[in-house]
């Protein structure tokens, strides 16, 4: 499975999961929510579970649980800044369409 952080979210990342403890990873993953069905997880990897997957990703250690596996397979994550603002874009090739806010998305 191949998911791919662009440098600008991986230094993000690393800065955030610094400051909670170099052992924490980071947790992806979906949920059922939305106006189209499927939204995005970006979390603190704090509690993992006996099915989780765990990847190394950009010198990042990544989890995700098996339901998520195949709706991010593939997916290319950035950071969007915008002054003051920040947020994580999903670029997933499994997403049929988003909503217009880009919160959610369709398989």
């Amino acid at each position: 499975m191949a998911i791919t952080f662009t440098e600008t979210a991986a230094t993000r990342v690393r800065e955030q999961l610094a400051k909670r403890g170099s052992d924490v990873p980071l947790r992806l993953g979906v949920e059922h929510s939305g106006c189209s069905g499927w939204k995005y997880i970006v979390d603190y990897g704090d509690k993992t579970g006996p099915d989780d997957q765990f990847f190394e990703v950009a010198g990042l250690t990544i989890v995700i649980d098996p339901k998520s596996l195949p709706l991010l397979a593939g997916s290319r994550i950035d950071l969007i800044m915008d002054g003051l603002k920040e947020k994580f874009v999903f670029d997933n090739p499994n997403a049929a369409s988003s909503c217009g806010c880009g919160e959610s998305f369709t398989v």
